[in-house]
């Protein structure tokens, strides 16, 4: 998409055709990882127990250092953009190329925490016990410890998005979750035995020589689709646009990495406290609701984080979408058009939130049931959604709101409004609810809608009011 349609298109048109594909890739990229679900909860049953388990507390774990580089990737997008929108080529350069060293470091940093931190995480942080622990373990090496392969697949395709193009990024990461898939299947089974419909493969295991990983040869078979999707985004991205400095100007430049990281903390900082979040209603299921014997409501977390994650991921497509509308715009100093496609993107995200929250609640069970056929994990799991879902509304805006935001660089209004909502609502509300008044998994359940509708609320607040616009913003510059 050109600068032209994101600068003067019709808003309702263009933030379509640009989020929708965002929106549509975050949707099959968690249907990719359902796959991924799928093909472990169909391991051995003295396996699958304490697989899906495993799965669904690393996956929430993982995601905390994605997450924390996703901070840095937003802000070096909403720079980009605004450097875009502004005509400025050279300021492009100069964000993507010190943006992608600082995600370099970071990469370096937590592949060591990832090989050397797992077992204090999970056991010592997070509360896990007994079988769920040992595997969550082996798993979260691997994944953190070649965190890499996700934090520059992230970072390229932010820096992508900023500069016009959402179809591409995609499309390639759509690709890798193709590869992923095919590649888990002969990690996870090997020779056999496997389920009817994909046992096929295992003659190919065989004659490859690859052994049945079980659950670990999901987490290879992740590691290695990454790595091979780095190869075209890399080719793409040096071949469409022109964000390689000149030679001798390829060092790190202090100034602009201070710049980068003065906007891209509060929104890392954001990202971590809202995947902390999550991470306390884990660790409060985990510590208050399990058993070393009796693993069913982590089990039932596992299985519901799939969906809420779905739900995440298609709005922040849409508040991806948002972000490079808004920030271009402040770049060309339109505010007023900022302004609107941050409303347009979040009427879109509502929308196919509210389709999400419909789709869980009618079809959850037998969705459920395709990846854990136990009676009391999936009844635990339908309770949450049935409580939790109709919140999915909240939850989408709130999110798409807050991207529109970021995109303007007040990435600081945001971490403010998540901190406010978390420490000042879930968080003290919980904690009353299940260590003081011993409630039950209902009322902590309960305790996750109320925090999603209060986010919601809180930034329909901000964004209305519109402080969040810079002055710069304010005096038109062309188009409308």
């Amino acid at each position: 998409m050109s600068t032209k349609r994101i600068l003067e298109g019709p808003i309702a048109w263009e933030v379509l055709r640009f989020g929708g594909p965002l929106a549509l890739g975050g949707a099959l990229q968690t249907t990719f990882n359902l796959a991924d679900a799928y093909l472990v909860a169909h391991l051995p049953p003295e396996e699958v127990g304490a697989a899906v388990g495993a799965l669904g507390l690393c996956d929430q774990l993982a995601a905390l250092g994605t997450i924390l580089t996703y901070g840095i990737s937003t802000a070096a997008g909403v720079l980009v953009s605004q450097s875009k929108g502004a005509g400025d080529d050279a300021g492009v350069r100069r964000t993507a190329w010190q943006s992608t060293l600082i995600v370099l470091a970071l990469s370096v940093v937590f592949g060591l925490v990832g090989l050397f931190g797992s077992g204090v995480i999970v056991r010592d942080v997070i509360g896990a016990k007994g079988a769920v622990a040992d595997v969550a373990i082996r798993y979260l090496r691997v994944m953190v410890g070649g965190s890499f392969s996700i934090f520059f697949l992230l970072q390229l395709s932010a820096i992508q998005r900023a500069l016009g193009s959402s179809k591409t990024p995609v499309a390639l990461m759509l690709g890798g979750n193709v590869v992923n898939i095919a590649v888990a299947v002969l990690f996870i089974y090997g020779p056999g035995p496997a389920p009817p419909h994909l046992a096929f493969l295992t003659g190919v295991a065989k004659a490859l020589g690859i052994p049945a990983m079980g659950m670990m040869g999901a987490a290879w078979a992740t590691l290695l689709a990454r790595s091979l999707t780095l190869v075209p985004m890399v080719v793409v991205l040096l071949r469409r646009f022109s964000v390689v400095p000149a030679a001798g100007a390829r060092r790190p430049e202090w100034p602009e990495i201070r710049r980068v990281l003065a906007l891209a903390w509060p929104s890392s900082a954001q990202f971590v406290v809202r995947i902390g979040a999550m991470l306390l209603v884990s660790s409060l299921v985990a510590r208050y609701f399990t058993t070393p014997t009796d693993q069913t409501a982590t089990t039932a977390m596992g299985l519901v984080f799939r969906l809420d994650t779905m739900v995440l991921f298609v709005a922040m497509g849409w508040g991806s979408a948002a972000q490079t509308f808004v920030a271009q715009n402040v770049g060309a100093a339109q505010g007023d058009r900022a302004r609107k496609a941050g409303l347009v993107a979040t009427g879109y995200g509502l929308a196919t939130s509210a389709l999400l929250a419909v789709l869980a609640v009618r079809y959850g069970e037998p969705i459920l049931r395709a990846f854990d056929d136990e009676a009391a994990p999936v009844a635990v799991a339908m309770r949450y959604l049935v409580i939790v879902a109709p919140a999915y509304l909240g939850i989408g805006s709130g999110i798409v709101l807050g991207n529109s935001i970021v995109g303007a660089g007040a990435t600081r209004t945001t971490l403010v409004i998540d901190l406010v909502v978390i420490l000042l609502v879930q968080l003290p509300l919980s904690l009353l609810v299940v260590a003081a008044l011993h409630g039950s998994l209902d009322a902590l359940f309960r305790c996750v809608a109320v925090t999603g509708g209060a986010s919601a609320l809180v930034y329909v607040f901000v964004y209305l009011r519109g402080r969040w616009l810079p002055a710069r913003a304010a005096a038109p510059r062309g188009g409308g």
